[in-house]
């Protein structure tokens, strides 16, 4: 095979805009209903909706949602659990509306919330239906028509009929958040989750079981520096829960008498951060072995534990699980992908002592060698916290990866420094065709786990209290300078990027006087701390109050790190890319920066897609925000693009 020596970023590869969008489909959710699965499919060819598919027993696959329904929920407007199944019916919140449906099989969409006051005035999520099938208690948002915005939205559980319109009755009232509703086997009961402000639901939530009969609570779990998430109630009325209460997302169980136990303690994380609704990272097997996700040293992977207590890691090659359910009596459906493969549905099955798994619903074939891909390596490398301690971050690292072409000898590539949102998340070890339209043109790229990352225990999590804008840019300068002076990449060409407080960090980053990066890529980032502060959704609406502290107490702090007010120190060129309605990190954010760069004659370019909201969903707006930020990086790094895509350049203004 010949190898052809072309510049790094120049190089022709065929995973171009158009094939990272093409057919791509966002797997996340799955659930089970008897021997059918169904999982959900969001889908940029269809304006970015989200599609519920179901696999019957016989292997037949249908979508369920007819042309112009979307099954997506606004709840905490990142959404999740928007749907759910029980004896072939679908219960669904529709995006453009917000409403609760009910679709039969073979029937259409029924209406069974109440037309609201105000567009999308009331939003429903995380809902289960009870044992008869005659009710479904659910996680409402209400956004009066009259509200004052985040301050008079609220968050409660509902009751509603199961099988027509009725008007929702609330069961649960009061605490600035509510999730995971679940009724007990016996029906007399309710667990939920529930945490106030200025928490958020990985810092300090309470689990608590209702009766519903006398309204009477008894607190299971939490409270202040405890974070408990996904209840499952069990046969016996016991309850498992997730609780980091040891430094870790760990797995107990409650008993009525008051009982709180162990069941799985590792130094790994089972559980994930609650951006969305509804997540799923364990299920029960029929002979009481739990299956479980548990997140170690950047990877994920697949756990049992057996009845006799014994736990082991699976041999199975997922390295990122999204979702568990169990399905039959000793088997498991997921969704998980591998360094190689995007997201795909799969059955796990246990029955004959080893784990078996196969493919429900397989990873797109791209048609491309598995060998072309850059593989993530997890490193480690030294930084400092917030007073200038030293301490040890976390990255995944991707060399460039081509079977056709090389750099130029004695050269080293171009990095690309990618920031994950939240912050409060984690660079996921999958095969992302967005990361790899990179690699495969000769860009190096590092995506940072930084302090204040999940995956790594909460003390990890918590280095970023107080010190957002500091700790996430000195973990991203420190993986840059210590891949430099591994002699891995290229220390004079070195590009950060990031969305949404990913934004915010590459802002931060290139607003240092001392900033190693060359040049910057803003995806609808935080420039004004102070705007965001005051102008957000509910669900964040305190979550600063953590990362800089109290507003406007603090006001002082939120300034200092707000790159708006140091557009002076703002020398490298910038692209930003925004969404028009974004109703996270408004417009007017980026519009602020990119007017305060033009003010100074600083190269920028500036991308707004009409109809967006917080991230790309549109097929042809991903492709152009993915291209548009290659031909900056070619203007700003001097390398020329191939003819062969016929990539529209985006205007540099200001470039020399």
């Amino acid at each position: 095979m010949t190898v052809t020596e072309l510049p790094f970023g120049s190089w022709p590869t065929s995973i171009t805009s158009e094939f990272v969008v093409t057919a791509a489909v966002r797997l996340w959710e799955v659930r089970v209903d008897g021997a059918d699965v169904y999982w959900s499919e969001g889908r940029p060819s269809e304006g970015g909706r989200t599609q519920i598919v179901r696999r019957g027993a016989d292997g037949t696959v249908t979508d369920l949602l007819p042309d112009g329904m979307n099954a997506r929920t606004a709840v905490h407007e990142y959404g999740g659990a928007a749907w759910w199944v029980r004896d072939g019916v679908l219960w669904f919140t529709n995006w453009a509306d917000q409403r609760l449906y009910r679709l039969e099989s073979g029937g259409v969409p029924v209406p069974l919330s109440p037309v609201p006051a105000g567009p999308r005035g009331e939003r429903f999520a995380d809902g289960e239906v009870s044992r008869d099938g005659t009710f479904l208690v659910a996680v409402r948002e209400s956004h009066p028509a009259d509200g004052r915005g985040a301050i008079d939205v609220r968050n409660e559980i509902v009751r509603l009929s199961a099988d027509r319109a009725s008007q929702p009755e609330i069961l649960v009232s009061g605490p600035d958040f509510v999730a995971a509703p679940r009724l007990s086997p016996d029906g007399g009961s309710l667990a939920l989750v529930s945490w106030d402000h200025p928490s958020m639901p990985w810092d300090d939530t309470v689990l608590r079981v209702r009766d519903l009969a006398t309204g009477a609570d008894t607190v299971v779990a939490g409270g202040p520096g405890e974070s408990v998430m996904e209840p499952r109630w069990q046969s016996d009325g016991s309850l498992l829960f997730l609780s980091d209460r040891s430094g870790w997302w760990n797995l107990y169980r409650w008993t009525s008498d008051g009982t709180v136990a162990p069941v799985i303690e590792l130094d790994a994380e089972i559980g994930m951060p609650a951006w969305q609704l509804g997540s799923s990272r364990y299920a029960v097997l029929e002979d009481g072995s739990i299956v479980f996700a548990r997140w170690r040293d950047g990877y994920d992977g697949f756990g049992l534990r057996r009845p006799d207590g014994s736990v082991a890691d699976l041999d199975l090659p997922f390295s990122a699980i999204t979702a568990i359910e169990r399905v039959g009596a000793d088997a498991v459906v997921v969704v998980a992908a591998t360094p190689a493969t995007e997201l795909g549905v799969y059955r796990i099955e246990f029955a004959s002592g080893a784990a078996k798994f196969e493919s429900i619903r397989a990873p797109r074939d791209l048609g491309l060698d598995p060998a072309s891909f850059s593989v993530p390596e997890a490193i480690s490398f030294p930084s400092v916290d917030d007073s200038g301690a030293p301490r040890t971050a976390h990255a995944l690292f991707y060399p460039p990866a081509s079977n056709d072409y090389r750099g130029p000898a004695g050269e080293l590539p171009p990095l690309l420094v990618m920031i994950h949102g939240g912050p409060t998340s984690s660079a996921l070890p999958m095969l992302s065709l967005q990361t790899q339209y990179w690699t495969s043109r000769g860009f190096a790229v590092v995506d940072v786990n930084y302090g204040g990352s999940t995956g790594f225990g909460r003390a990890y999590r918590e280095l970023l209290k107080g010190a957002w804008g500091v700790v996430d840019v000195a973990d991203c300068i420190a993986a840059a300078a210590w891949l430099g002076e591994q002699n891995r990449v290229d220390a004079q060409r070195l590009a950060i990027r990031g969305g949404s407080a990913g934004g915010y960090t590459t802002l931060a980053a290139l607003a240092r006087t001392d900033t190693p990066f060359a040049a910057g890529a803003d995806h609808f980032g935080v420039a004004d701390l102070e705007a965001l502060a005051a102008d957000t959704h509910k669900f964040e609406s305190r979550y600063l109050d953590g990362l800089i502290g109290e507003y406007p107490a603090r006001r002082d702090i939120y300034r200092e790190r707000s790159p708006i007010h140091h557009v002076d120190r703002l020398r490298k060129p910038l692209i930003v890319l925004q969404g028009s309605d974004d109703p996270v990190v408004p417009l007017n954010q980026s519009e602020m920066i990119v007017e305060a760069l033009r003010a100074r004659r600083i190269p920028v370019a500036f991308l707004v897609f009409e109809g967006e909201q917080h991230g790309f969903r549109r097929a042809e707006n991903i492709r152009r925000a993915l291209d548009a930020e290659l031909s900056f990086y070619g203007q700003v790094f001097g390398f020329t693009l191939p003819a062969s895509e016929g990539i529209e350049p985006v205007v540099v203004e200001n470039l020399a």
